[in-house]
């Protein structure tokens, strides 16, 4: 038997802007240097990087730009295109010191400081019609096979199951359920300051990450 073809698979990767207490976000700057990064190293045959976005670090203020970037890059009409599409969320915890998959998100939104467009919920669901604020949504994504697979890297990562309740966790709450709607897939992955792991090992953990993701799909 001749070996399969690799499956095609589209990556969309997101980050954040500053925030408070956080006035350069790592994210915003791994996420507009993906491109060049991964062209020169190059992913493996039949995996693409799609979009790379940066968002407004903010809860409902950012939902109409989240959504007309997921919107945009999905087919109305191929399911099976749509099976392979991933969104990528990438956040910054700033207290981190070794990066993080999240596999779940709560629907509960009660920012510890306001987001930046002033806004502060407490413990408000983030999808009413889904229930209260103990419902809880989980990727689809195999998170076991992406850590083996970073950790033959050698990078310092782990599997968290609190995304918090900020910004991260309610856009990536919004994610998995268009996700699961449409038939894609999402993640989110936190990520510590530069000042903890550098800029080029953190480049080089989110094309690793890429690649894992892939493998796993």
């Amino acid at each position: 038997m001749g070996s399969e073809a690799p499956k095609a698979i589209t990556i969309h990767v997101t980050g954040f802007k500053k925030f408070q207490g956080v006035p350069e976000n790592p994210t915003e700057t791994i996420v507009n240097n993906l491109k060049d990064y991964v062209e020169r190293r190059g992913l493996p045959a039949g995996v693409t990087l799609g979009s790379c976005t940066v968002l407004d670090a903010a809860g409902e203020g950012t939902l109409p730009q989240l959504y007309q970037t997921m919107e945009s890059a999905i087919s109305k009409t191929d399911a099976v295109s749509n099976a392979n599409v991933v969104w990528l969320h990438l956040g910054v915890n700033s207290g981190a010191v070794r990066f993080s998959i999240e596999h779940r998100a709560a629907n509960e939104a009660t920012f510890r400081c306001p987001d930046e467009l002033g806004w502060q919920p407490q413990q408000v669901p983030i999808v009413p019609e889904d229930g209260g604020i103990s419902r809880a949504r989980q990727t689809s994504l195999p998170v076991d096979a992406i850590l083996k697979s970073l950790k033959k890297g050698a990078y310092d990562v782990m599997i968290s199951g609190d995304a918090g309740r900020f910004v991260c966790n309610y856009v990536y709450y919004h994610s998995l359920r268009f996700a699961e709607q449409k038939g894609n897939k999402s993640l989110f992955v936190h990520v510590p300051l530069f000042s903890r792991i550098d800029q080029e090992t953190q480049m080089r953990f989110t094309a690793s990450l890429l690649e894992a993701i892939a493998s796993a799909c």
